[in-house]
């Protein structure tokens, strides 16, 4: 059987606009270019999966449900663009349950490989965090660090291990679509 390719997504800062623990689907706003670089990616035939620390829950500030209901009005937002699934740590930091899930745990791109048959070696994590790229990294992945308005000399060691730097979603697909050969 033929291990599928994949890109694992962070949510916050990366799909959509980030709210600190946002539980409210009508604050919901798209990252600029974040649906056509979804889209690009999904016609070249990459599983899409949302990885995402969401402490909020286990800081007792948010319910798993508001975390659905925005996961929900973002998918609408993105036009309906097939995600395959979604994987969210839900444990605050320093919670050892939570600790052993969060990135930059490699445990939520794992956790999807072995239910979705991925080659995490030929799959990426983008997100706009270090601890994004070092769960892609510690995962086998390629990790795409998004600048959003940040200056690569800005980053320190949150960048150590990103494969590449991009200044924004839809040069973080186009790099993935280069290096993936289509």
């Amino acid at each position: 059987m033929s291990l599928s390719r994949a890109v694992f997504f962070d949510r916050d800062d990366t799909l959509i606009c980030n709210i600190p623990y946002l539980g409210d689907p009508a604050q919901v706003r798209l990252m600029p270019g974040a649906r056509e670089a979804v889209d690009r990616l999904a016609r070249a035939g990459f599983l899409l999966f949302l990885a995402s620390n969401q402490s909020g829950v286990g800081r007792g500030l948010i319910t798993v449900d508001q975390v659905q209901a925005v996961n929900q009005a973002m998918f609408h937002l993105l036009c309906e663009v097939p995600f395959t699934a979604v994987y969210c740590a839900y444990g605050a930091p320093g919670d050892p349950l939570g600790d052993a899930e969060r990135k930059p745990s490699p445990y939520l791109l794992q956790q999807a490989a072995r239910d979705h048959s991925i080659d995490l070696a030929r799959s990426f994590m983008i997100g706009d965090r270090g601890s994004d790229a070092e769960a892609g990294h510690r995962a086998g992945a390629r990790s795409i660090l998004l600048l959003n308005g940040r200056a690569p000399s800005d980053l320190g060691e949150e960048a150590r291990y990103a494969h590449y730097l991009a200044p924004n979603l839809p040069a973080a697909a186009q790099w993935i679509l280069t290096e993936a050969g289509g």
